[in-house]
């Protein structure tokens, strides 16, 4: 019998381990697994690198597990967004490495690994600092960028609802990242506010399918 329910959030995470690439869902606060992240701090994996849109602001959630010194590298677009005091000290201090890459090239990087395609070109970025070090033609009198696709062993998600086959919707926000990152990662560890029944999420309102989803774990629990 497939049942993907984690017993505690402790437990979803559990397989974390140091040296492990993390990407985390969320558009600032907005979609931000916050318990799943409250767990990985408890949890203690470190030498993390963390794939997301922002750095985390203030000193709870994302930017708690910076300030404790656990993530040697961060990939995201907005890395000094408001309130992102946390990363601009580390990265000042050189205590942190930045990987900068503009927020569509990030998801089509991370669609691009899940859907199991090659690099990419794409024009945003051409001629800029973001370039450095990366092929750059002109086709048809256009400048493209290549990119290469974005994996990672794991990936921290919230949802709003789930089954035991670990079947997805989401709500607002959460859904930006969500379905691409489940399908970019090796492992993929959602929290959700509740878990229905085998049968009862319709099949038309299912946005990730659980063939893509490792665990789900009330966001509670």
């Amino acid at each position: 019998m497939i049942n993907k329910i984690a017993k505690s959030l402790r437990e979803a995470v559990a397989p974390i381990t140091d040296g492990a690439s993390v990407m985390i869902t969320g558009f600032g606060d907005s979609g931000l697994p916050r318990q799943l992240i409250d767990a990985l701090i408890d949890h203690g994996a470190a030498d993390l690198t963390i794939i997301s849109n922002n750095a985390g602001t203030e000193r709870t959630g994302l930017a708690r597990l910076l300030e404790l010194g656990r993530v040697r590298k961060i990939v995201c677009t907005y890395p000094k967004s408001s309130g992102s005091v946390v990363f601009t000290e580390l990265y000042r201090a050189g205590k942190i490495e930045l990987e900068l890459v503009p927020q569509g090239t990030l998801l089509e990087r991370m669609r691009a690994a899940g859907a199991g395609l090659g690099p990419f070109f794409t024009p945003t970025g051409y001629g800029t600092l973001i370039a450095e070090g990366k092929e750059q033609r002109v086709i048809d009198g256009k400048g493209y960028v290549l990119e290469q696709p974005l994996a990672a062993d794991f990936a921290l998600v919230k949802a709003y609802q789930a089954d035991r086959w670990g079947n997805l919707t989401y709500r607002l926000a959460s859904r930006g990242f969500g379905p691409v990152m489940c399908m970019a990662a090796k492992a993929t560890i959602v929290q959700v506010d509740d878990i229905l029944p085998l049968g009862l999420i319709p099949p038309e309102t299912v946005v990730t399918p659980g063939i893509f989803v490792h665990s789900v774990v009330r966001k509670d629990a």
